[in-house]
């Protein structure tokens, strides 16, 4: 489990560092069947969205939006998030570090009947990038970011970069 892992993470990486722009990352690594919504527009005092973090939970502790709701991306329960998420047409955010692993969870929303899903363009890096503030564990404004690896850090451009991950977790 952990080769096939490594190596779905090398071919990736491989792609990350090919892409020259944050648009073009995003065009080749999403299908783009969910919308994309802007961090400005997200950060808007009258958003009133659920706020979902695709992440994995070492990353959402290091840092996360303010209000958001840790889902996962490799444990990620549909039977639990319809417990939380009761309307359906609820206006739903789902992130993650650039908005890749987000829309696969976005996907399986909008299959369960949600209507009004939006995946953060840029995710929590753009987030951060744009000035807008993140929380640790202790729900403390931090400016650590989890960035996965050194190949994903390059889409973060401020804060600080925290790179640890536990594997045995994945």
């Amino acid at each position: 489990m952990r080769l096939l892992f490594f190596i779905c993470i090398s071919c990736f990486t491989y792609q990350v560092n090919a892409q020259n722009s944050l648009d073009d990352l995003l065009k080749h690594s999403t299908s783009h069947e969910v919308p994309f919504i802007s961090v400005q527009e997200l950060a808007m005092p009258k958003t009133n969205a659920v706020i979902l973090d695709a992440r994995e939970q070492e990353e959402y502790n290091v840092s996360h939006l303010k209000d958001a709701i840790f889902v996962g991306y490799n444990h990620c329960k549909m039977d639990s998030l319809r417990n939380i998420l009761t309307n359906k047409n609820q206006k739903i955010v789902v992130y993650c570090s650039l908005g890749i692993r987000s829309e696969t969870i976005a996907k399986k929303l909008q299959k369960e009947g949600y209507t009004n899903v939006y995946n953060l363009y840029g995710g929590i890096f753009q987030w951060k990038n744009e000035d807008f503030p993140v929380f640790d564990s202790q729900e403390e404004e931090t400016e650590n970011v989890h960035v996965f690896s050194k190949t994903w850090s390059k889409w973060l451009l401020k804060g600080n970069k925290v790179y640890e991950l536990n594997l045995d977790k994945i």
